[in-house]
């Protein structure tokens, strides 16, 4: 079963380089505004804190590559790492959008189950 983990974590991870891409790079293009439901006005005008924002979670997928690159012995940085993303992903939810909740939070909470049972 720490294969499994490790396949949701690696997919946590994958996601959150997603989230660079469209945040960093396509955040004004069509389809980071179909992404995110905005006009090219309010994408123009937060394109710089959604490049920060994009910065951020290429951190969070660097991290949980970075653990799983130590094998066994990237328990602890694999768990910091999730627990940061499920936080971001709770706050994010309760604040900006419901639905990262569901993209975010809870890929990250399946990750860190299956690393504290396994």
């Amino acid at each position: 079963m720490p294969v499994v983990a490790n396949i949701i974590i690696a997919l946590v991870a994958l996601l959150h380089i997603y989230f660079l891409v469209l945040e960093m790079f396509l955040w004004d293009k069509p389809i980071g505004l179909r992404v995110f439901g905005q006009t090219a006005e309010q994408a123009a005008a937060s394109k710089v804190l959604a490049a920060n924002q994009g910065l951020y979670n290429g951190f969070l997928a660097a991290g949980l590559i970075w653990g799983l690159s130590l094998g066994p012995f990237g328990f602890g940085v694999k768990l910091f790492f999730l627990i940061c993303v499920l936080v971001a992903g709770l706050f994010g939810g309760l604040t900006a959008n419901r639905k990262i909740l569901f993209v975010q939070a809870a890929p990250a909470a399946v990750g860190l189950v299956l690393l504290l049972v396994f």
